[in-house]
């Protein structure tokens, strides 16, 4: 409420204050009028911090809307609202027959894989470890060594008709004679070719083993994913908390079906808490990240809560032309709580004079729902509609309707009235 509010309302407060006089106030003039007793203090005027108030309202530091991976019927939901819960602890339960039945029917598949894969290894005796070496399997290995005696023997045979060719030449030896020696050569030049697509055959079909191995490998490794796939199907069907935190709420309950777009309940983080203070757009200037924010709310009238600045909306919002300021708090114990309304002071650097009275001197009309205070001017007493600000031990401030230099009273303020007379006792 401005100034301008106060000057409005005090007259009708005033005039409620005179109708208000005790039953003793005298009806006549000639009787005199009533004075009263009162205690006196000074108000007094303080050098306090700087800073500008500002309204908002405490979020959870993280909220987690938890919902299920797969859809299912709720078995037990062991966690009610108002637990705390740690990280990884169930939340929910749903019931996992049918994804434990998937999953044994994986495992089955990949025993059978694995069967299959040790089969083909074994045909061309591969033991699983390095790479496929065909001359290593013992069919391409025996046609290899059949391969290299053919030839052996047709290089002997070989040379052996070039050395009877040149004996039939000097008639050593006759024609005839060279002649077999020549057909025994062309036999093992034909054993040697016999010999060589043997072992072509036999590396082909080594080649061809392989490659069953290697499809084998891909069946088992398609097989070993399914099986994680209904491992994690069946982990799914146990929902748990993604931090440590609070449940907030938990809307489902046992033998419920859920799908995937249900939610099976908030958890929220509130060991820190982030206080979202709608600003004015003339204070963009001043506002800076690290600065201290005092709170108060209402559930803890007489506590300070201490934070500070950590997130400044860049954006001001064109309609109510105010940014959002961030201040995070610690909150040993959760005493505050996301949702809590919140009236906060950002501290600004240097200090400014702020009024200060005794608490006493303050009172509230209920009439009209203000502050008012009783000044104490040439033994009379003169109300006040104030404005207080925060505590300070027995002192008020009052940002509004005292300049400093008045005296207040601080005794028995229920029984005067505006224009009442007074004794000042000390």
């Amino acid at each position: 409420m401005n100034r301008l509010c106060y000057a409005a309302f005090l007259p009708a407060i005033l005039g409620l204050a005179a109708c208000s006089r005790p039953a003793g106030t005298p009806a006549t003039a000639a009787e005199g009028p009533r004075r009263f007793a009162v205690t006196a203090a000074h108000a007094a005027i303080r050098t306090v911090p700087a800073g500008f108030d500002a309204t908002g309202a405490f979020v959870a530091d993280e909220s987690s809307d938890v919902a299920p991976l797969v859809a299912g019927r709720v078995i037990a939901t062991p966690v009610n609202a108002g637990d705390f819960v740690r990280q990884g602890q169930v939340i929910c339960e749903l019931d996992h027959a049918d994804a434990q039945l998937k999953l044994d029917q994986a495992k089955a598949a990949l025993e059978q894989a694995t069967a299959m894969l040790n089969q083909s290894q074994w045909r061309i005796g591969h033991n699983g470890k390095g790479e496929f070496d065909p001359n290593a399997v013992p069919e391409v290995a025996a046609a290899k060594a059949n391969y290299e005696s053919a030839v052996a023997q047709a290089k002997l045979a070989a040379a052996d008709a070039a050395r009877y060719t040149s004996l039939v030449s000097t008639g050593d030896v006759s024609r005839s004679t060279a002649e077999k020696v020549r057909t025994q050569q062309e036999t093992a030049d034909a054993q040697a070719q016999a010999a060589r697509r043997q072992y072509e055959a036999a590396l082909n079909t080594a080649r061809q083993s392989w490659a069953a191995v290697e499809t084998s490998q891909a069946s088992l490794a398609g097989v070993r994913a399914q099986l994680a796939q209904a491992e994690k199907g069946l982990a799914d069907t146990t929902i748990r908390a993604p931090f440590d935190g609070y449940v907030s709420a938990r809307p489902v309950a046992a033998g419920e079906y859920v799908a995937l777009t249900n939610k099976i309940a908030t958890v929220v983080k509130i060991g820190v808490l982030k206080l979202q203070l709608q600003t004015p757009e003339q204070r963009a200037s001043q506002v800076k990240v690290g600065m201290a924010v005092q709170a108060h709310v209402a559930a803890w009238p007489d506590r300070v809560f201490s934070g500070k600045v950590t997130a400044i909306n860049p954006a001001i919002d064109p309609n109510s032309r105010v940014f959002t300021v961030e201040a995070r708090f610690e909150n040993p114990g959760a005493v505050l709580r996301p949702g809590m309304f919140a009236t906060a002071k950002v501290m600004l650097p240097g200090g400014e004079n702020a009024v200060f009275v005794p608490r006493t001197a303050v009172m509230r009309d209920k009439t009209t729902d203000s502050f008012q205070a009783y000044v104490i001017e040439n033994g009379v007493a003169r109300l006040h509609v104030v404005v207080p600000g925060e505590a300070d031990g027995d002192s008020i401030r009052i940002a509004s309707g005292l300049s400093g230099s008045e005296a207040v009273a601080t005794v028995h303020l229920s029984d005067l009235y505006d224009g009442a007379a007074v004794d000042v006792r000390q």
